[in-house]
């Protein structure tokens, strides 16, 4: 396998009895690359990330994570990695620091570097004031705020993210989206689960869609663009072609134009 990609899947699947989760997968994340994963209501996104995170055994397959196979050497690629869960899942007893403090011990970072990161990083998620209150007390966006301080506190070669926009407000999700940017151009590798098609768009080298656990599209807006022959449409819009639910698009549209026929 190519060293120059952070990430390589090859032929994954994922059975659930008769059910057919992830069908034969390919592709390819570059190093520095801020890769989208998009597509509907359960196909097969959440249970690519967690195969390619080492939650979830694959069916068949496999998983490169910054050089290392996350099956075959799974503590040394998770060494290389971070997840961030859509539901962030923490020690409420645990003050934001102690379980940021928790996480460096882990994963042996030096004191002054710890240090160093962990102000920074509450100070970026305006978390500061509050570090020293109980998890438990902290609203679901402080939540996954204090879980995207722990999953980057030691600077992962790989970040995976599932929906990480869920909870937080404007201003987090901006912040975020500056800081994945920022990070990719230094180097680090993110691969981001969202549905929502304007971040995608806005952020992200490539995107990749699928459907009914098949990857049916991969590359750049411009790649997906002539691919279909639309020059200027949006990623809504091709995401909506490509997936077959331009009906469903159609149908919301006339249901408007009747409300507002009848307000008049």
């Amino acid at each position: 396998m190519n060293n120059v990609h952070s990430i390589v899947v090859k032929n994954l699947s994922k059975r659930y009895g008769s059910f057919h989760a992830v069908k034969e997968i390919n592709f390819e994340i570059k190093k520095g690359e801020l890769f989208c994963f998009l597509g509907p209501n359960g196909a097969g996104k959440t249970t690519t990330i967690k195969m390619m995170t080492g939650l979830l055994e694959p069916g068949s397959g496999q998983i490169e994570i910054a050089g290392e196979d996350i099956w075959k050497n799974p503590l040394e690629a998770k060494r290389k990695m971070a997840y961030i869960p859509d539901h962030p899942n923490l020690y409420p007893k645990l003050s934001g620091r102690e379980f940021l403090r928790f996480i460096g011990s882990v994963f042996e970072i030096k004191q002054d570097v710890f240090e160093d990161r962990m102000e920074r990083y509450l100070s970026l998620f305006e978390l500061f004031e509050r570090a020293d209150e109980l998890i438990e007390s902290y609203s679901h966006g402080m939540k996954q705020k204090i879980n995207i301080c722990g999953a980057l506190i030691h600077q992962p070669e790989v970040l995976f993210l599932d929906e990480p926009t869920v909870g937080l407000d404007p201003k987090g999700a901006k912040t975020l989206k500056n800081l994945l940017q920022s990070l990719c151009r230094q180097g680090m590798t993110v691969f981001m689960s969202t549905h929502i098609l304007e971040i995608a768009e806005q952020m992200c080298d490539r995107v990749g869609i699928i459907k009914n656990g098949e990857l049916i599209a991969i590359g750049t807006m411009a790649e997906l663009r002539e691919k279909e022959g639309k020059a200027d449409t949006s990623l809504e819009d091709l995401f909506l072609e490509l997936t077959g639910d331009t009906d469903m698009k159609q149908l919301i549209q006339e249901l408007a134009d009747d409300k507002e026929r009848v307000e008049k």
